[in-house]
């Protein structure tokens, strides 16, 4: 039987066969993914074959080729990554200025890896209700940051449905992957968006002005206008991974088209004498936020570190 990966908890997966039948799987002996070292060979968004057992689970015995996929860094398995979701038509970065505050470091590294791995990103700018003018002044000059890279954004308030609408519109037929940092209100804005999934909430620890945990697992959600939401558990931090120092720049849209007139064509960027992407950054053609981020990842390349 085929069937699509509809939920993951660790030890289980729920498979959905096209019949709308929901079978609790579990994996067939050790998967090995010759193209990534994954924590979880089998994630959300897979087809997967299976053999329905006479209790009615199911042991999964293959996976389909992916059309894409999105990996962090494993937070247990220094070497290896997660898999978060596979086979997307779309990212969307659920942001938060403050309560709690998203650094534009993490935006930046989740980006990369969504143009490393070639699937479409937008950023949803949530809890707009509460935001005071100077953060709303720096709301606006993020919305005009990522606008000016071509990222779609979005300026919502899950709470109070506010701009909802055109959210909606935008993911219809698609299959998103929402993500963020734990905090930034994902279930809250599922709830909106698909209210028959009744995802889970949670308030906001007052004392570090950070999310608590409300997913612990990856679930995907039919959207009733067409398409499908994949919810995953809020992270803290964004590791990059599988990326070449040369090849780094290649994901930060306007260093790689700054790239193009410097002097040397492995340049770094950092040091480098005619880089035009330092000359870019000083004249303020490229974003020093975005350009610090570029070096994070660089640093983190050179150091051999994992987030």
């Amino acid at each position: 039987m085929t069937g699509l990966v509809v939920k993951n908890t660790g030890s289980w997966y729920q498979v959905k066969t096209d019949d709308g039948e929901l079978i609790e799987c579990k994996m067939k002996g050790h998967f090995r993914m010759q193209e990534i070292r994954s924590t979880n060979p089998i994630a959300v968004g897979d087809w997967v074959d299976f053999e329905k057992n006479a209790d009615g689970t199911g042991m999964i015995h293959a996976i389909h080729d992916r059309r894409n996929y999105i990996v962090r860094r494993s937070s247990n398995l220094s070497k290896q990554s997660h898999i978060i979701a596979a086979n997307l038509d779309l990212v969307a970065l659920i942001v938060t200025i403050n309560y709690p505050e998203t650094s534009t470091i993490f935006i930046d590294r989740f980006l990369a890896t969504a143009e490393a791995y070639r699937v479409p990103a937008c950023v949803v700018f949530n809890k707009i209700d509460r935001y005071d003018e100077k953060e709303n002044e720096y709301l606006e000059g993020l919305v005009n940051l990522y606008e000016s890279l071509e990222y779609p954004t979005f300026n919502i308030s899950a709470k109070n449905s506010t701009n909802i609408e055109e959210l909606i519109v935008f993911l219809k037929g698609k299959t998103t992957l929402f993500s963020g940092n734990s905090g930034v209100g994902k279930s809250t804005l599922i709830n909106a968006i698909a209210p028959h999934s009744l995802a889970k909430t949670a308030e906001i620890s007052s004392y570090h002005n950070k999310g608590m945990h409300t997913t612990t697992f990856s679930e995907m959600f039919e959207l009733i206008s067409g398409g499908h939401i994949i919810d995953t558990p809020g992270i803290k931090g964004f590791g990059t991974i599988d990326m070449e120092e040369a090849e780094i720049g290649h994901y930060f849209k306007e260093i790689f088209s700054f790239s193009k007139n410097c002097k040397f064509a492995n340049c770094t960027h950092v040091h480098e004498p005619e880089c035009a992407v330092i000359q870019a950054v000083e004249k303020q053609f490229i974003s020093s936020s975005r350009y610090q981020s570029y070096l994070s990842v660089l640093k983190d390349c050179n150091e051999g570190k994992y987030r």
